[in-house]
């Protein structure tokens, strides 16, 4: 079972990702509105995977994604994000983002990228 954070500033993706995680048999450590509080909660809970969105008011995930990495270089950050935003994918590979996910994605989907980015070596 890993540890997990969400961030997305859409209740209704949060709802449904959570759902996912948690019928995998993951455990939710917290989920985030934005990029601050993604940062935030990244420090305090130590998780093992980051499901973040990249468009969300204040703080985007993007920009999280960095603060993230600069705290932890072996931080394990997936970016989910809609149909049309894929030319973030290049930016959030170089700031470190482990794999982009577009949404909406099939539950089949996501469990085979949880299970891929889980087992990504953090050297």
């Amino acid at each position: 079972m890993a540890k997990i954070l969400i961030c997305d500033d859409a209740l209704f993706a949060r709802t449904a990702t959570e759902k996912m995680v948690t019928d995998l048999g993951h455990e939710i450590v917290e989920s985030a509105e934005n990029g601050e509080q993604a940062v935030e909660a990244y420090k305090k809970y130590h998780p093992d995977l980051v499901l973040m969105d990249i468009n969300m008011p204040g703080m985007n995930g993007l920009d999280a994604l960095k603060e993230i990495r600069a705290y932890d270089p072996h931080a394990r950050v997936v970016m989910l994000s809609a149909m049309g935003q894929q030319h973030n994918v290049y930016q959030a590979i170089e700031y470190g983002a482990v794999d982009f996910v577009t949404k909406p994605v099939s539950p089949e989907l996501f469990e085979q990228a949880l299970t891929k980015d889980l087992t990504i070596p953090t050297d």
